[in-house]
């Protein structure tokens, strides 16, 4: 077994599977922007690639609050068979619900080992008045 590499995780709105065997990524998202919380989001997705290890793993991908208690976790099984190959892994989370602004966390683990962490920040947004017309 060799350990891989972690090549990217992004959060986005959805991935595709093309006809053609690749992914289109839909609504990279950088910070979730609302004018009220709670919200609760239908769909978001963590899009991750691994690469450069061989054997058997299991990814945990995990979404924190800002008093890092969990509110989505997924695991995700996958198999390399030789270190020239890459996995593509795409953890779905439905429903999820952001209590408050804030920022949160989103960890992705390999067999329970954290690999990487980076922050999602909510912010709340002022709607703007409708425009009327004359």
């Amino acid at each position: 077994m060799m350990t891989p590499d972690l090549q990217a995780a992004l959060i986005c709105e959805d991935v595709r599977l093309e006809a053609s065997g690749s992914h289109t990524l839909v609504g990279v998202i950088n910070v979730i922007a609302a004018p009220s919380y709670p919200l609760r989001l239908i769909k978001l997705c963590v899009y991750t690639r691994w690469t450069n290890g061989q054997g058997s793993f299991v990814q945990g991908t995990r979404i924190l609050n800002e008093e890092e208690k969990e509110i989505g976790h997924t695991e995700t099984p996958f198999v390399l068979r030789n270190q020239d190959l890459h996995a593509t892994n795409v953890a779905f989370f439905g429903g999820l619900e952001f209590q408050q602004p804030g920022d949160y966390s989103v960890e992705v683990l390999l067999d329970a080992d954290l690999k990487q962490r980076f922050t999602l920040r909510a912010v709340k947004v002022e709607q703007a008045p409708p425009t009327q017309h004359q």
